[in-house]
């Protein structure tokens, strides 16, 4: 049997704030023994890989090698709206895919 994705874990400047982000991003909970140190997000649904999230002391310095590519459940640009209200911002706009980034900068898409 092969292994499988059990989780995903960002660095953070502070693990809450970005998983109460992603929480909402992805319609699900933050765990409530979180704190800034640590956090964590259960996957919304059956199949997906958890999400962790770690504080580290230094900053993000470069583009992500990995990112998140959403998948709009309507059109990309309501979700869109949707993402920027809860923190993200548009680093590259599209009809079919836009390019984001979280509260502290890492980069996904939505298409």
């Amino acid at each position: 049997m092969a292994a499988y994705i059990k989780s995903v874990t960002f660095d953070s400047v502070d693990a809450l704030v970005l998983a109460r982000f992603w929480a909402a991003a992805l319609g699900t909970d933050v765990d409530e023994e979180s704190t800034s140190d640590k956090a964590f997000v259960e996957a919304a649904g059956w199949g997906g890989p958890n999400i962790w999230f770690a504080r580290v002391p230094e900053g993000k310095t470069a583009k992500n090698r990995v990112h998140f590519d959403l998948r709009a459940p309507g059109a990309v640009a309501d979700e869109v709206a949707r993402l920027e209200a809860l923190g993200a911002t548009v680093l590259q706009p599209g009809d079919e895919l836009t390019v984001m980034a979280d509260p502290e900068g890492n980069e996904f898409c939505v298409e």
